[in-house]
Parts: C-alpha cells; sequence; structure tokens
C-alpha cells in the first residue's frame, strides 16, 4: 500500500506484474500462458527470434497461419532476415493467443485497427500488443483491461540534453539531472520504454506528448505533468531486463471490473459477433 505524503493525495495498491515468459518456439510450454491470464489477468511472453527460425522456413502452413494483411506485408519484405524476424513475431502472437483462447494458432482472427495496433478479431475482452527490436520478441496479453509492451536494448543511449524537453516533465528533468551520467542514461530510457507502452496501451503512440505526464523515480507510478497522482492504482507498470541485454518496459490496466477467468474462445467471443456468426449458418442454403 502506498504511503500518502503531504504533497500527494491517497491512492489504491497497484498489483503487481508478472514475470515475463520465454517461449523458445512451437514447442514452448503454452499451459504457462494460461495460468497466468487465469490467476493474473495478463501475460507477457517473450522469445529471442532465431529460436522461432525453423518454424518461419520449414513451416508449410505459414502463408495461411499469417492471413491475408500479413502475408502480403511478409512477401513485399526484401531482407531475408527482416522476413524472419516479422514472421517470428507473429507466430509468437498467433501461438499465445491461441494458448489463452485454447484454439490453434491458425485459428486466431488477427486484425489491425487503423493506427496499425492489433487486436483480435471478435474477442475484444484480451487486450494484445507486441514490441520487437533486432533479437527479441515481446507479446503482451490482458483480460482485465488494456496493456502495452515496449522494448529497447539496453546499449542504446538517447542523450538526455537533447530530449528532455519533449520527453520529460519538470518533476523527471529534476530527479534525472540529479544521477551520474550512466545512471541517468539508463533511468531516461527506462523511461522512455514506460511511456511508449503506456501510450501503446491507450492507442495513441506518439501522438500523446510524452512530456505531458510522468512517472515516479522507480517506474512503478503514473504522475500527472505537475507530479501529482495521475490515476487510482488501476494501471501497473514494471521494466525488465530480458535476453542479457534488453530493456522492456509494461504497462498493464485493471479496470476492476468482473472479468472471467475462462479465456477459451468460446467464452471470449463477443455475443454480437457470434451472433452473426450463427445467423449466417442458420441462414446458409443447404
Amino acid at each position: 500500500m502506498r504511503t500518502p505524503t503531504d504533497a500527494t493525495a491517497p491512492t489504491a495498491p497497484t498489483p503487481p506484474l508478472t514475470e515475463p515468459l520465454l517461449m523458445s518456439g512451437p514447442e514452448a510450454p503454452w499451459a504457462q500462458v494460461r495460468r497466468s491470464l487465469r490467476w493474473h489477468g495478463h501475460v507477457v511472453a517473450y522469445a529471442d527470434w532465431h529460436t522461432w527460425e525453423a518454424a518461419t522456413a520449414a513451416d508449410p502452413r505459414l502463408r495461411p497461419m499469417l492471413g491475408r494483411r500479413d502475408g502480403q506485408r511478409l512477401e513485399g519484405l526484401a531482407d531475408p532476415v527482416t522476413r524472419a524476424r516479422f514472421a517470428a513475431s507473429r507466430l509468437l502472437l498467433r501461438h499465445t493467443a491461441g494458448a489463452a483462447l485454447r484454439v490453434p494458432p491458425d485459428g486466431v482472427e488477427l486484425a489491425y485497427k487503423p493506427g496499425g495496433s492489433p487486436y483480435l478479431r471478435g474477442c475484444d475482452q484480451l487486450d494484445v500488443s507486441i514490441s520487437h527490436t533486432r533479437d527479441l520478441i515481446v507479446v503482451g496479453l490482458n483480460r482485465r483491461g488494456r496493456i502495452g509492451v515496449d522494448t529497447e536494448p539496453g546499449e542504446r543511449r538517447i542523450r538526455y540534453e537533447a530530449v528532455e524537453r519533449q520527453v520529460c516533465t519538470p518533476a523527471e528533468c529534476r530527479w534525472l539531472s540529479a544521477l551520474p551520467a550512466p545512471e541517468r542514461e539508463r533511468g531516461l530510457l527506462r523511461l522512455w520504454t514506460l511511456k511508449e507502452a503506456y501510450t501503446k496501451a491507450l492507442g495513441q503512440g506518439m501522438r500523446l506528448g510524452f512530456n505531458q505526464f510522468g512517472f515516479t523515480p522507480d517506474g512503478s507510478t503514473l504522475r500527472t505533468r505537475t507530479g501529482a497522482p495521475a490515476d487510482q492504482g488501476e494501471w501497473s507498470f514494471g521494466s525488465f531486463d530480458l535476453l542479457d541485454g534488453y530493456f522492456v518496459s509494461v504497462a498493464c490496466q485493471d479496470t476492476g471490473l468482473d472479468a472471467t477467468s475462462d479465456t477459451a474462445v468460446g467464452t471470449m467471443l463477443d455475443e454480437g459477433f457470434l451472433g452473426e456468426v450463427v445467423g449466417l449458418l442458420r441462414d446458409r442454403p443447404r
């Protein structure tokens, strides 16, 4: 429980984030995905895309599994490494969602919002986010609200002096400026990925100015530009070091609404969508 101070109003406790799960290929222990969703309401899965390379090269069902849009995008990628990494990212996403919905990966209906964010067609109760850079792919699912994930190589250097006014609130500028240079670079990188993850979860991306909201120095709590508490504990934030050199941040919402712990597709399908499918089947000529 957070302890209120003279400068802040009391807020509700933030539920902890579960540790990301390493999923190294199609034969990974996918039951862990269902277990995490059942116990925690969310799951974050990650992989080195090279461990999925055999699936991207040898699976004759790859193109049908990717679907029309992703299949066309794959065909448009000329560089073999870029093609393999893209295919691996979509396979990880489809296998993770398939495990959650208890359907085969090629049974996952993956679609995209106007801004490019993926979603599961007909299963609006299960939010999804994906991020990848270099060797690392990260997928997040949440059945209690929105989720955003973002990753950057830990070695990436962002010049604080060049971005502080565009990225940081006044309070963040103060505590970052007080750090030694190496710690300041790492703190700025964590802050950057946290803000990327949060704006992805909101569906805003960088359209929402990064200097319009902030975080406490430990990265656990959302703040307004002036430093006041920005939510009542419905958001959880966390940062992780993965694959010996990658920095991953997660923003996960818990709306507090009663949500079913059963994420099987028969339970998660939107009722209106399911009704349309049933109607089409009933009216189909025999």
